[in-house]
């Protein structure tokens, strides 16, 4: 495969300049003001394609490092595999995902989730994937089964639970985040306070109280905020370990993550598109009972997650904490269900899988509602869904990057294309979309993976089994990436 894009505004997350792009067998061969085909063999010499993106953006592909696919939460199992999730990835413009791997039978190894979710995603992924380590207990056994993970597996980063049935008590915590530092491993940390839930569960279902808005009462900013500073603590404790706090979705994190950075620790951000642009009165809608299949709850059940949506006051702090840098990546917790698995918390919202589908809206939303609405700039766009996160996680400079010798994973963006989001426009499991109506400017026209294209004009044209497994590199290897500019 050999394919020439002419008149490209290339973007960067540091640069942008005008320039045409070469690709061979998979990577950036060429990158310069000007490639006539004719110097590069043109179509008879093997060129694939000449693809003209004047007027238009190319970016680095999409990494998204938080989805769940394949994924069994005990009482329903995720309605997205490696195939039709990454198709829904590639769809919107991500190239690279790190898929967070679900819980195994109590008391299993690391490498037992491993090889599952290896035969997970083998033959089925249609762009490049990795996985988190998910830690769910903690013993002398697993604390040795870490290095291997990390220096023989290529799986640079391990997912804790401060809630759920396999959460980690602090002496736990303790020890992985200073054997996991040891081995220049990120700790990655869903952050709720499970004793504060737990309290305000029971006591919320005993007063009768089971619809959708209950599940976000039952867990309020607070639950959240607590967990991201004792983690930040604790993290300290261990020797200054690198930690990392998934879907961020409160300002009063927030502020813990902003004065823990002032004081020079190294606490990493994610947040997610859901809750910069969805809030709470999500969870008030009620359908339109005229059907008789409708039942009052159904709109709401479409938005139980774990952390919920939350008042305009933390959508505007977490804008604030994009804007300022506070927050280092955007990625999409992607746990996509069924409508009909959905209606399981009908009868009330404990019974409702937690999740909902978002993979294919990242880049779009972020590309509109960032870029276009003048809140960041398009390079800090291409920081937050690329370049960072493939530098935090072990990716950098094979992803997230337009140069010469990365893996030529590109995205060309329409800035006047208009779309309204809809269900019809998806291409993953699910059967609803949660930013049904919402009118964006500008969206990914064209995906390439490795050279390939595999997206043109919202037709997925790649095949399954295209995608790699990718072996990270320990953290110590990103912050030279990071802090020297290489």
């Amino acid at each position: 495969m050999s394919v020439l894009i002419k008149n490209a505004t290339l973007v960067n997350a540091d640069t942008s300049e005008r320039a045409d792009i070469l690709t061979r067998n998979g990577i950036i061969e060429k990158i310069a003001s000007e490639i006539e085909p004719s110097e590069v063999g043109g179509v008879e010499g093997g060129l694939t394609e000449i693809i003209d993106a004047a007027g238009h953006y190319v970016i680095p592909g999409g990494v998204d490092v938080h989805t769940h696919f394949n994924i069994d939460v005990g009482i329903a199992t995720s309605c997205d595999d490696f195939y039709s999730g990454t198709v829904s990835a590639a769809c919107g413009g991500t190239t690279t995902i790190v898929d967070h791997m679900g819980f195994g039978p109590a008391g299993c190894s690391l490498h037992h989730q491993l090889e599952r979710y290896h035969e997970f995603a083998r033959d089925k992924a249609v762009i490049d994937y990795s996985f988190h380590g998910t830690i769910q207990h903690i013993n002398d056994g697993i604390l040795r089964e870490m290095e291997s993970m990390v220096q023989e597996e290529g799986i640079s980063s391990f997912k804790i639970y401060l809630t759920y049935d396999f959460k980690l008590n602090d002496s736990e915590i303790l020890a992985a985040l200073e054997r996991l530092n040891q081995l220049n491993a990120l700790t990655c940390v869903h952050p709720e306070n499970d004793g504060a839930i737990r309290f305000l569960k029971e006591r919320i279902l005993g007063q009768g109280s089971n619809a959708p808005i209950y599940h976000a009462l039952s867990r309020p900013p607070e639950c959240e905020a607590e967990a991201v500073g004792r983690m930040i603590n604790l993290a300290t404790l261990a020797g200054d370990a690198p930690i990392y706090i998934v879907h961020l979705s409160n300002g009063i994190g927030l502020e813990y993550i902003r004065q823990a950075h002032q004081r020079g620790q190294a606490v990493f951000a994610e947040t997610c598109p859901q809750y910069l642009l969805l809030d709470i009165n999500k969870y008030n809608t009620m359908s339109d009972q005229v059907s008789i299949a409708s039942h009052p709850y159904d709109e709401g059940l479409k938005y139980i997650m774990s952390p919920p949506l939350r008042d305009h006051y933390h959508q505007n702090q977490l804008w604030q904490g994009v804007i300022d840098g506070t927050i280092s990546t955007l990625a999409t917790d992607h746990c996509a269900f069924t409508l009909a698995q959905k209606r399981a918390g009908r009868d009330g919202f404990q019974y409702c899988p937690n999740g909902m589908p978002g993979v294919e809206n990242r880049v779009p939303l972020l590309f509109s509602e960032g870029v276009m609405k003048d809140r960041i700039s398009i390079n800090h766009f291409v920081e937050l869904v690329s370049t960072r996160p493939a530098q935090l996680f072990g990716l950098y400079p094979r992803k997230g990057l337009i140069a010469e010798g990365a893996d030529a994973d590109l995205v060309i963006i329409d800035p006047t294309k208009e779309v309204t989001l809809s269900q019809g426009l998806m291409h993953g499991g699910s059967d609803y979309c949660p930013y049904e109506g919402i009118k964006l400017l500008g969206y990914p026209v064209m995906t390439l993976s490795r050279g390939r294209v595999i997206v043109r004009d919202g037709q997925f044209i790649g095949r399954p089994g295209h995608g790699r497994f990718l072996h990270r590199q320990p953290l110590n290897e990103c912050y030279r990436y990071w802090e020297n500019g290489e």
